[in-house]
């Protein structure tokens, strides 16, 4: 659930960590970056006041928006209570069920039809302290999404786009790049937001494109791997292994694959993570 630490509420910080944007010229290029949305389906998520919403409901043929504060929630509700387009869901995103949201309804398929999910558009000014929760929940559900635009603390839209032998490469950046080409677009200033954060934002733009398939890696286990493989930064890759896998196997693997041994793991692309992924496949593991 998306809380704020009971310590916030009281130094009278806005419910939930809630920083509203309020700069119109900001709202119109984060709207601008999803595309032509005349035709498309919109998720927003935590639409607050309603500052991109309103452009939204405007261009978008379809639009949901996801708010978990009831007051808010229900002040969204009567503001577009004439906009037939405009859906006010009161809830949790990572608790929304998108296959009902956008799954395929009882009733709307026939036999021998294939059905394919409407790709929809994400955007949304993300809670900085539960962003990285909420994306690995939209790479979980993948399949409904095509293009994700989104405001986020400066600092994780660096660790979005690191790359491999960058400090800041780490688990969040293989993640993300493995499910998406991601872009940096635009920093936001403190000011462009009430009441103003206390860190520079940014927005980030991720096209859907997953690598699993050019990786050959099944989805569950690698991404096990990669969290094995970053679970302390300051060890080698190989003593982050040996958690799961006897020292002679590793060895054998890190050659096959062509890998230093010493590397950490940040030192390697995905392609070179998924190689030795994929020569440990089907190896001995520690007992």
């Amino acid at each position: 659930m998306i809380k704020i630490a009971a310590s916030e509420k009281r130094h009278g910080r806005p419910k939930l960590g809630q920083h509203f944007l309020v700069d119109s010229a900001a709202t119109a290029r984060i709207v601008e970056a999803l595309g032509d949305i005349s035709e498309s389906t919109v998720l927003e998520i935590g639409p607050g006041r309603g500052a991109l919403t309103s452009m939204l409901a405007k261009r978008s043929r379809r639009l949901i928006a996801i708010e978990i504060d009831r007051v808010l929630a229900a002040q969204l509700r009567m503001s577009f209570s004439q906009e037939p387009n405009v859906e006010i869901i009161e809830g949790d995103i990572l608790a929304i069920d998108f296959q009902t949201l956008f799954g395929p309804k009882p009733g709307s398929t026939r036999p021998g039809i294939n059905h394919q999910p409407e790709p929809v558009r994400v955007v949304g000014n993300l809670p900085y302290f539960i962003t990285s929760d909420i994306l690995l929940r939209l790479f979980e559900f993948r399949q409904y999404f095509e293009t994700i635009v989104l405001m986020v603390q400066r600092e994780v839209a660096e660790r979005l786009a690191a790359g491999p032998g960058r400090s800041d490469y780490g688990l969040l950046s293989a993640t993300a790049q493995l499910y998406a080409h991601l872009e940096e677009l635009f920093t936001l200033p403190p000011a462009a937001f009430s009441p103003p954060p206390k860190v520079e934002s940014a927005v980030v733009r991720l096209r859907m494109a997953p690598k699993l398939d050019s990786l050959r890696v099944p989805e569950a286990d690698f991404i096990k791997f990669l969290k094995l493989s970053f679970g302390q930064k300051r060890k080698t890759l190989s003593n982050n292994l040996k958690a799961q896998y006897e020292p002679r196997v590793l060895r054998a693997a890190f050659e096959k694959a062509g890998v230093k041994p010493t590397v950490r793991a940040e030192a390697l692309n995905l392609e070179k993570t998924a190689a030795l992924f994929r020569a440990l496949s089907g190896a001995g593991t520690a007992s």
